[in-house]
């Protein structure tokens, strides 16, 4: 009886322990892709960006980009979930579901501490991966979302226009810089976010420099991080040509 009981409880330690490891190589796997989906929403908003010319639409709401899935609102994932679109705005402005104020977006803290030069983020492009390309070749369960916003460094304390004089006289660094904030979200409750800076380059090109890959774990990682991030000398960096439509990562 004694050995009985012995052997079941180390079959039961032997279940236990493959489960927990197979839990954790599937959060891993899903965290993985959920990093690839962001980055591939990324890559095909710049492709859109190469064709406005006046990114003042963009920082006010009035220019999209074509990929898109139909007016803002409620989505459900592969999983059966649901995502509202303009709830995830609200959080990357203020942490709140609902109701930013001004004095919440114009508030500094760790995640956002530029005061009235804060991102007042605005849906750029959204929509399932499986949809990024028209082929229908992509098979993955990650909604993408796309937020642009003025980048930090424009400094002239009105969020919703790019690079307009600064309070104090002088250039203003942030002129032809945006803000870019991408989010995959993915069954059981897969999340990434994927930070970056693209400017305008004088031939016609963008060039990115990520300033951040985080996680919902990693939100406070932000504080430590510069809070001015200079186009293109971040981790890579992507420069698309307007004339031949190639990327090339550097």
């Amino acid at each position: 009886m004694m050995a009985l009981l012995l052997m079941t409880a180390l079959g039961l330690a032997l279940v236990l322990t493959t489960s927990t490891e197979t839990m954790i190589t599937g959060n891993y796997q899903q965290g993985q892709e959920a990093f690839y989906a962001a980055d591939a929403g990324l890559e095909r908003a710049m492709q859109d960006l190469l064709t406005v010319p006046d990114w003042n639409r963009i920082l006010a709401g009035a220019t999209t980009s074509a990929f898109v899935d139909g007016a803002p609102g409620d989505r459900t994932l592969a999983d059966g979930t649901n995502l509202n679109l303009p709830q995830v705005v609200n959080v990357a402005d203020c942490g709140k579901l609902t109701g930013c104020s001004d004095a919440d977006m114009n508030a500094i803290t760790p995640d956002r501490p530029w005061g009235l030069n804060n991102p007042r983020w605005q849906l750029y492009a959204y929509g399932s991966m499986e949809d990024l390309v028209p082929t229908g070749t992509i098979n993955s369960p990650f909604y993408v979302v796309v937020l642009v916003g003025d980048d930090p460094s424009d400094i002239d304390n009105d969020p919703l226009h790019d690079g307009g004089p600064p309070a104090g006289g002088g250039t203003n660094p942030g002129l032809g810089v945006l803000a870019m904030r991408v989010e995959a979200f993915g069954p059981r409750g897969a999340h990434k976010v994927v930070e970056c800076t693209v400017a305008r380059t004088d031939s016609s090109e963008l060039e990115r420099g990520y300033t951040g890959q985080r996680g919902q774990d990693e939100q406070n990682r932000r504080a430590r991080k510069a809070a001015v991030q200079t186009p293109g000398a971040g981790l890579t960096r992507s420069d698309m040509s307007v004339n031949t439509g190639g990327l090339v990562v550097r």
